[in-house]
């Protein structure tokens, strides 16, 4: 069965949450239970996410998309070498 997909910016306000419930005393299995996670799931996301503010977040998903982007357009203008390289001969 297929779990629900969370977006980027809700991964990073739990990793908060539960970083705040740790420093109440809670440890990690008990504050990713109360955050409605698993523990593997707190790990797997600190592991991509931690230490990000929203800010760097939106950053990161703004370069992903520029550089997808790019790496697009440049496969295209080989592409275009190529056929002109080959009409050449």
């Amino acid at each position: 069965m297929a779990g629900k997909r969370e977006k980027p910016e809700d991964i990073v306000l739990k990793l908060r949450q539960i970083a705040v419930l740790q420093g109440q005393g809670l440890s990690v299995g008990d504050a990713a239970r109360q955050v409605g996670i698993t523990q593997q799931s707190y790990y797997r996301w600190r592991r991509q996410y931690g230490g990000m503010s929203r800010d760097q977040l939106k950053r990161l998903k703004e370069l992903e998309a520029e550089n997808r982007r790019l790496r697009r357009a440049v496969s295209d203008l080989t592409l275009d070498k190529m056929i002109l390289s080959e009409a050449a001969r």
